[in-house]
């Protein structure tokens, strides 16, 4: 029997929403760069180059939703949430300014590495409509940047063991959460924390596919 598609997700790390996308992205991209400073170099051809410092990967992808058929508004159903990614979250603020920011987010697909993000770009484009006007088919662009550096945030497949940290696992099929706290934090009494964590009140009801938040334990 084949196995089910897993969905791509874009998590929103402040209230831990979930934007399960209804179709997975055809592709997606990344980017980065880094700033060198020009210092003069007498008699020289050619300036020396100075490395000033590296710029946020960023990611660009492009996502499509369809609820005409249920007849649902596609916003509500789901670009909505898209949107409160881009706007100020009066509960979040920046530690060091103290006003309230836009949240931060996650990209995650499968085994597929994923890194805290913000959104800078979005743009929405409706398609199909019902015959009051009420959107149900859309396509939205969306591009993330990098907000934590790797060596914080390491880049890993989200389902490998090792050193606990900031980041999520895929739940797969006959996994348990004494199991994933056991690979994951060393011991199987941490699955508790797991599940204070990602507001699980009832362990069996761990479903494949699921993405975990795995954040550093607090407490030994």
């Amino acid at each position: 029997m084949p196995s089910s598609v897993v969905k791509a997700r874009i998590r929103n790390l402040e209230n831990g929403d979930e934007i399960v996308c209804m179709f997975n992205p055809n592709e997606y991209s990344f980017s980065k760069s880094s700033d060198w400073k020009e210092a003069k170099n007498r008699g020289g051809n050619v300036p020396t180059l100075e490395f000033t410092g590296g710029k946020p990967i960023s990611m660009k992808l492009q996502l499509f939703f369809d609820t005409h058929e249920a007849g649902d508004d596609v916003r509500d159903s789901y670009t909505n949430a898209l949107w409160d990614l881009v706007r100020v979250d009066p509960s979040h603020k920046d530690a060091r300014t103290q006003k309230s920011t836009p949240p931060t987010c996650e990209f995650q697909w499968g085994e597929m590495w994923s890194f805290k993000a913000v959104v800078t770009n979005i743009s929405q484009k409706f398609t199909l409509f019902l015959s009051d006007g009420t959107p149900t088919r859309a396509t939205v662009d969306l591009t993330l940047m990098q907000a934590e550096d790797e060596d914080a945030f390491p880049f890993q497949n989200p389902t490998s063991g090792g050193a606990a940290g900031h980041r999520t696992y895929v739940v797969r099929e006959g996994d348990s959460l004494d199991g994933i706290a056991y690979r994951e934090y060393g011991e199987s009494r941490h699955w508790r924390f797991i599940a204070e964590s990602n507001d699980i009140d009832d362990p069996l009801t761990l479903r494949p596919g699921r993405i975990l938040a795995l954040p550093p334990l607090d407490h030994g």
